[in-house]
């Protein structure tokens, strides 16, 4: 009966980054997780023991943001250098350049399919581009200020059912809304600094929140309470994700770790871990429920505890010793192997002979690639050779592609009448039941 009582396990840090790490993010089968620093590069740590990890270069400045494409094959990146980039997560460390915003870009998102790219940036606009295409589709203008976040379609996460999103406030708050209704559904103050990420927990019964004021937390959202305070992290903590499966989940701070854990808390009943731990409870900050959506009732002023877990001294020190970091540099050619060179510390760094600013690349699925300088001819021989060895012609794979655009365009339009739908059935009913009400006022009257 032990084991129902676990907290949360710090599994290891992981140490390379030489600054803030900015973005975590796990690939789709939670073997891997990629994040991103304000040192410039991205991290690929592959989460078996003593495997080595991955640095990739490219990006002249700092790296906001980091994302998987749901299939695991591609790592987008967006940076300060006003560029977003697209890699494949291997060894040579191959990636393409996407251009067009004018200022830093802060936030970068795979549609669901992972045909599509969401970017934020400074420059007030939100761009859509083609993973694909590897090219810039529209812009939206709307926006006043920054843009520091968007995904497909709203700010901040979603929850796993598509009905909620949770948004992180730089007012140290959190709040769950349902966007069927346009409605907040729970408002959460339970952070003394700004909160600047949340992951919803797979089953959608958890979210755990980033702070600046050092620590993660951990909401129940059925009990609409605090359940879990997590330290580790020294200094602000600015990017957090569950794995797939829920049963890990990553951090990474200002203070240069990304710490992974282990989640624990999802299979059991907190209470009875609340019972057995009194000695390390410490008071929070009641969360504030404007609606009570849960399946079960609130009192708001009645003092809730969670349970603090603090690595440095409740958890057994798991550490091991820290990944070999390979350095990676963009490479100039999809098709094109990097050259090794040994270093004296005995990281292996992979360089180009070729800037890579300059150089543009085909979808991933193609092997054969042209650079800008290459002239018209050269590009067309290299697709030619490409249909060669797919064995579709220019024209019908071209036929298939615009197929492919207007079959996603329909599918969009679907989705969009079918939300529609749903608003205007709910409006439909809030009608009908308040015409009841009138109803039966006007005969209670008479």
């Amino acid at each position: 009966m032990a084991s129902a009582l676990e907290d949360p396990v710090l599994i290891r840090p992981f140490r390379g980054h030489r600054a803030a790490v900015t973005g975590v993010a796990f690939n789709a089968d939670a073997a891997g997780l990629a994040t991103s620093s304000l040192d410039r590069f991205l991290m690929v740590w592959k989460l078996k023991t003593q495997c080595r990890a991955y640095k990739f270069v490219g990006h002249a400045e700092a790296v906001t943001s980091v994302q998987f494409s749901p299939d695991g094959q591609l790592l987008a990146s967006a940076s300060q250098d006003r560029t977003v980039r697209l890699w494949i997560p291997c060894i040579h460390g191959e990636s393409s350049v996407l251009k067009g915003h004018t200022a830093s870009i802060r936030s970068v998102s795979f549609s669901h399919d992972g045909h599509f790219l969401v970017s934020a940036s400074n420059d007030k606009s939100i761009k859509i581009w083609s993973v694909r295409r590897q090219r810039l589709l529209f812009s939206l203008f709307q926006h006043t200020h920054w843009v520091r976040c968007a995904k497909f379609a709203n700010f901040v996460d979603f929850n796993p059912s598509g009905t909620c999103i949770a948004s992180a406030g730089s007012n140290h708050t959190v709040k769950l809304w349902d966007i069927r209704m346009n409605k907040l559904l729970q408002h959460y103050k339970v952070h003394r600094a700004g909160v600047n990420c949340v992951s919803f927990h797979p089953s959608g019964n958890y979210l755990i929140t980033a702070s600046t004021d050092g620590t993660l937390k951990i909401l129940d959202l059925l009990e609409g309470r605090l359940i879990y305070t997590l330290h580790g992290h020294k200094g602000p903590v600015l990017s957090v994700a569950f794995s797939k499966g829920g049963e890990k989940f990553a951090s990474g701070g200002a203070d240069a770790q990304v710490l992974l854990w282990k989640t624990n808390f999802d299979s059991f009943d907190y209470k009875e871990v609340l019972k057995h731990h009194i000695r390390r409870t410490h008071i929070d900050d009641p969360p504030h429920l404007l609606d009570i959506y849960p399946r079960s009732p609130h009192l708001h002023d009645e003092k809730l505890q969670s349970v603090e877990v603090n690595p440095t001294f409740d958890v057994t020190n798991t550490q091991t010793l820290d990944p070999p970091v390979i350095e990676i540099s963009s490479s100039s050619s999809f098709s094109t192997p990097t050259k090794a060179t040994a270093s004296s510390n005995g990281v292996s760094v992979f360089k180009d002979d070729v800037s890579s600013g300059d150089l543009q690349y085909p979808p991933s699925s193609l092997l054969a690639t042209s650079s800008k300088r290459k002239s018209e001819n050269e590009s067309k021989s290299a697709v030619h050779n490409v249909d060669k060895q797919t064995g579709i012609s220019p024209s019908l794979g071209n036929a298939l592609e615009h197929i492919v655009e207007q079959l996603d365009v329909l599918t969009l339009t679907i989705s969009i009448l079918e939300q529609r739908l749903t608003l205007t059935e709910d409006k439909l009913k809030e009608c009908l039941e308040n015409q009841q009400k009138m109803l039966h006022q006007g005969r209670q009257e008479e």
